[in-house]
């Protein structure tokens, strides 16, 4: 039986080794091609793709079945389970391999695209710019067809002419960014917070207006400290929640 192949990972030293491969491969499950097999390589196999001990293998493993996306069968080997939810919390801590893995496994419709002003409230990001290109994408669990969150990313024109946009279809716009455009990314800072539903965001979510949501702000940099993408995420606030962990490393 082939077994699936997980994308490669450059591991920082500063992070958790566990945490890192959990994340990576959680990203990978998740945005795996509905042709793909289910069976996982060995531990072994994994701990050799990843450049990390069986131990750590084993404990990143764990996180994913503890999570329901994997089940492990003794003599039988593991296997991704194909049901599992989509949408569970995710334990953030500084990696950009976390922040793809959050924003992986649903289904991405690209609603509309373009170029438009600098929104006000996001002109410091912008100094130099007087328009982005714009992207607004709605995702939904691939299993029921539920909305789950919908997402507007205002990015650097000059780094927009790379991107094609049958690509935000299937990965989500931070590993487009990295892995296929090939930016440098330095670091990604995090903004959430609970608001209410507008008659868009309702509507596209599917709940009621002024319902809670939580309110997504994702600043991309580049290794020059210019900001890449500004993602503007608004997520259904009965099917998410975020930790955030801090190493007093």
């Amino acid at each position: 039986m082939t077994s699936f192949a997980p994308d490669s990972i450059v591991l920082n030293r500063k992070l958790p080794l566990w945490y890192q491969v959990s994340q990576s491969l959680r990203a990978s499950i998740l945005g795996r091609s509905p042709r793909d097999p289910l069976r996982l390589p060995t531990e072994e196999q994994l701990a050799g793709h990843y450049g990390v001990s069986v131990l750590t293998m084993r404990q990143a493993l764990k996180e994913l079945e503890d999570e329901g996306l994997i089940t492990r069968h003794r003599r039988r080997g593991t296997f991704i389970e194909p049901d599992a939810r989509r949408g569970a919390p995710v334990r953030l801590l500084g990696s950009v391999d976390a922040i793809v893995a959050q924003q992986s496994g649903m289904k991405a419709e690209l609603l509309d695209h373009g170029t438009g002003p600098v929104p006000p409230e996001l002109a410091e990001f912008f100094p130099d710019l007087v328009e982005t290109a714009t992207y607004h994408r709605l995702r939904c669990d691939e299993k029921t067809g539920e909305p789950t969150n919908h997402a507007h990313n205002y990015v650097r024109p000059e780094v927009a002419a790379r991107i094609d946009v049958d690509d935000l279809a299937r990965w989500p716009m931070t590993k487009v960014l990295r892995d296929v455009v090939g930016m440098d990314i330095s670091r990604i800072t995090d903004t959430v917070e609970a608001r209410l539903a507008d008659p868009e965001t309702a509507r596209l979510l599917e709940v009621p207006l002024l319902s809670p949501i939580l309110h997504y702000t994702g600043i991309t940099y580049d290794t020059a400290g210019r900001v890449l993408d500004v993602a503007v995420i608004h997520y259904r606030g009965d099917r998410f929640s975020f930790t955030v962990t801090l190493d007093a490393t």
